[in-house]
């Protein structure tokens, strides 16, 4: 396994002990994945990622119940679920049996863990444990999942996905210095797992890559080389919290590419003398959870809905199977996932970060020129 590809930080490496759910949560919880990380560079130099942590029960059944941990106003609590009254085909989350549109029920809580890496990345620094970002509203009482950031305007915007009973939407997060989030609530009202903010202002206004997600899409004409499915859409704003959607279509898969069941945004988008680089996510349908791949695509500088150039034939990266060799113990999830969330400047190449298999984070390096 080379220094361009590799684990940078995976379960074994969360001390639990400092978890935000020992303030009031006193049963054995052990680590399902920390994964899914956004990435920013910090003023110093240092990078730092925003780790996804699945904290999961070790004992998820009591009798003939089902148990989820939610946040409350007294703090963590654990709720039962009869085991009769849920099916379950996804180690994530089960759902109620027979009911349509699914109500669904996770097996951990997500919360997210700051983790400063060397300025080249190969190293960690320091886990910032008292700087973790958990539930704190009734709105994010399931827990908060795959931070974004980007580095706008001088402060740093991290979109953050909260997972409740009343809603399934988009937090915004914001920093003057790249490790403090103070948290400024909701700015999407509406499931969307994939907000992210451009790296700069085209034209002058806020951007954001969106995608909807919604019970039923409707099929293309039968000639359009589109697939259908969930889709990246964009959006404006004239202070990052009030967003009107674009008119202009956005980045879809295409029939019979390799991520003809949905598309979705992965790292933040940054400018380029081509103009604006971002790196997506595709799924291929396989199982129930489908292949997880990276693409890319370069958008007009000026207008980035004009896409000029879309890398769906060959992926970008795959998961691999010998980066996660040493855990192989700790794998949940049967289908090849990699997840990429996050991109950093490192001269002549990028530095990439990934969530591979749902499990761990990964970390890679890709020369500039491939995206020539």
């Amino acid at each position: 396994m080379g220094d361009d590809d590799r684990l940078i930080f995976s379960p074994d490496d969360v001390d639990l002990a400092r978890s935000p759910l020992r303030a009031s949560l006193d049963v054995p919880t052990y680590v399902l994945g920390a994964f899914n990380p956004g990435l920013t560079r910090l003023p110093g130099g240092n990078l730092l990622m925003m780790v996804r942590v699945a904290e999961a029960l070790c004992e998820p059944v009591a009798g003939n119940n089902a148990l989820t941990i939610r946040w409350s106003e007294r703090g963590y609590v654990l709720d039962r679920h009869p085991m009769a009254d849920i099916e379950m085909d996804d180690p994530r989350q089960f759902a109620l049996a027979g009911r349509r549109p699914p109500l669904l029920g996770l097996t951990s809580l997500s919360w997210l863990l700051p983790v400063e890496l060397s300025g080249d990345a190969r190293q960690v620094v320091r886990i910032h444990y008292d700087k973790a970002v958990a539930p704190s509203a009734p709105y994010m009482e399931y827990g908060l999942e795959d931070a974004r950031i980007s580095l706008v305007g001088g402060c740093w915007w991290m979109t953050v996905c909260a997972v409740s009973s009343q809603r399934h939407c988009t937090l915004l997060y914001r920093s003057v210095n790249g490790l403090d989030y103070e948290p400024l609530g909701i700015i999407l009202d509406h499931q969307n797992k994939d907000m992210v903010f451009f790296e700069g202002k085209p034209g002058g206004a806020f951007m954001a890559l969106t995608r909807p997600l919604g019970e039923c899409y409707f099929l293309p004409a039968p000639d359009s080389p589109w697939a259908g499915g969930p889709a990246i859409q964009f959006a404006t704003s004239p202070d990052g919290l009030h967003w009107k959607p674009s008119d202009a279509p956005g980045l879809r898969a295409r029939k019979g590419s390799l991520s003809a069941l949905r598309v979705g945004g992965g790292t933040q988008p940054v400018l380029t003398p081509q103009g604006w680089l971002m790196l997506y996510h595709g799924v291929e349908r396989r199982d129930s959870v489908g292949v997880y791949r990276t693409f890319w695509a370069l958008l007009d500088r000026e207008d980035p809905t004009h896409i000029l150039r879309q890398e769906d034939e060959v992926p970008l990266m795959e998961a691999d199977p010998g980066l996660t060799a040493g855990i192989s113990e700790q794998m949940y999830l049967p289908t090849p996932v990699v997840f990429t969330t996050g991109l950093a400047d490192a001269g002549d190449h990028y530095v990439v970060v990934s969530g591979e298999a749902d499990l761990a984070c990964r970390m890679t390096r890709i020369a500039k020129e491939r995206f020539a």
